[in-house]
């Protein structure tokens, strides 16, 4: 029997950068974020089978994330239908670090999304969770494994991930940065050091 399974981990962004791009109306990208885990067990006592995941995303990038439509709410539904009143941001692209799935995503200027904003500003701990259809079977010792009929939906920032380490924390350096990333933060160095 399918059931609305949801997997949280916390998001990793600086402060610096985000705090730039609202005072320059510009876009918030918060990248490198985990996404997902597969192969351990989350808090929620579930485990995400590698392949399994790996069919559901790359379905999830050829159906929403290249066209531009992977989009998430600000905490989770009761429903599996991304409701678009309650958008707050939208997943730009992903890649899997081995067992880790990693994206960027753009906290878009909805209203929930500028909620995220403000969030991400006042610097509160968020994560990011999954939200998918499926089936689980049980392994014993409060642990269940996800089935083959798993139907990803989305990715939905929450307060309380099941995934470990899916909490979106501050961090004065990222994980990576891409090249406009550190010219943002050259140029906000600078000009902090000039006032």
């Amino acid at each position: 029997m399918q059931q609305l399974l949801t997997n949280y981990v916390p998001l990793m962004y600086d402060r610096n950068i985000i705090m730039e791009a609202i005072s320059k109306n510009g876009a918030v990208v918060l990248k490198n974020a985990i996404l997902q885990r597969a192969n351990v067990k989350n808090q929620n006592g579930r485990i995400y089978p590698r392949p399994i995941l790996m069919r559901e995303v790359e379905k999830y990038q050829q159906e929403f994330i290249n066209q531009r439509r992977a989009l998430g709410e600000l905490d989770h539904p009761e429903s599996p239908v991304v409701n678009l009143k309650n958008v707050s941001h939208n997943i730009l692209n992903c890649h899997w670090e081995g067992d880790d799935l990693i994206g960027d995503i753009e906290v878009l200027s909805t209203p929930s999304g500028n909620i995220l904003k403000e969030l991400l500003k006042n610097n509160i701990r968020l994560g990011i969770s999954s939200r998918a259809l499926g089936s689980v079977k049980e392994l014993g010792e409060g642990t269940v494994e996800v089935g083959e009929d798993l139907q990803l939906i989305s990715f939905d920032c929450v307060s309380n991930p099941s995934t470990h380490g899916a909490f979106i924390n501050e961090s004065v350096t990222p994980k990576k940065h891409d090249e406009y990333s550190v010219i943002n933060e050259l140029i906000y160095d600078f000009l902090s050091e000039i006032r």
